[in-house]
């Protein structure tokens, strides 16, 4: 289950002091909202992390306002599809403004979930992000182990999130049925660990029959 706090403020985006909305475009104040994310969560590495290309199908859980969903969006850019979910329609209300400006409207679907449902079709992603959002989930296991047949055969899980969650992240994802395949620290204070499903280990071969005239 999932605490009672809504996913936007789980990406750990900057906030805007003045309670004024952001500027969609980044511009803003200063560096902007985009800038300031940018700088301090290096949305690149994840991106490479996931493999993420052209036509990919991503479930981005807990976008906020997106602004790692716009970097998603880029990468699977033409042919794919990203789904950003939030419990706070008011937030993916914003998210969509901002994929307007940015020009990807046409790619990013906006979803409202329940806080303890994925919301996911099953077999339909390439790949699914947890960007400091796990750590809200009341039971990270049994969430994961609903979002697991989203993915498509071969499809990855990727968590980013700060270091001192990183063994509850592990071993929730470790219990849920996936296997960590690569991880990445290259973000100061952050990691970055992608899971695959873990296959069940194959049957052992039957002992041979015993041969004709054995006692």
């Amino acid at each position: 289950m999932l605490a009672a706090l809504p996913f936007a403020g789980c990406k750990g985006e900057p906030s805007n002091a003045a309670g004024k909305a952001p500027d969609p475009s980044g511009a803003g104040d200063g560096e902007g909202d985009q800038a300031l994310f940018d700088r301090d969560r290096q949305p690149q590495v994840i991106i490479e992390a996931l493999g993420l290309a052209p036509g990919k199908h991503v479930a981005d859980i807990g976008a906020g306002t997106g602004l790692l969903t716009i970097h998603v969006a880029r990468a699977v850019t033409p042919g794919g599809r990203v789904v950003a979910t939030d419990i706070d329609g008011a937030v993916l209300d914003y998210l969509h403004t901002r994929m307007m400006a940015a020009g990807y409207d046409h790619v990013v679907e906006g979803r409202v979930v329940p806080p303890t449902e994925p919301g996911l079709e099953p077999a339909e992603f390439d790949a699914i992000l947890l960007a400091q959002v796990d750590h809200y989930f009341d039971d990270r296991t049994a969430w994961l182990k609903k979002a697991a047949p989203a993915l498509k055969p071969g499809g990855r899980l990727a968590i980013a999130n700060r270091l001192h969650h990183r063994a509850a992240a592990v071993a929730a994802a470790e219990a849920a049925g996936f296997k960590l395949v690569t991880e990445v620290a290259d973000i100061p204070g952050q990691f970055v660990a992608v899971f695959e499903v873990a296959q069940p280990s194959p049957a052992p071969p039957p002992p041979p029959a015993p041969s004709k005239g054995s006692p």
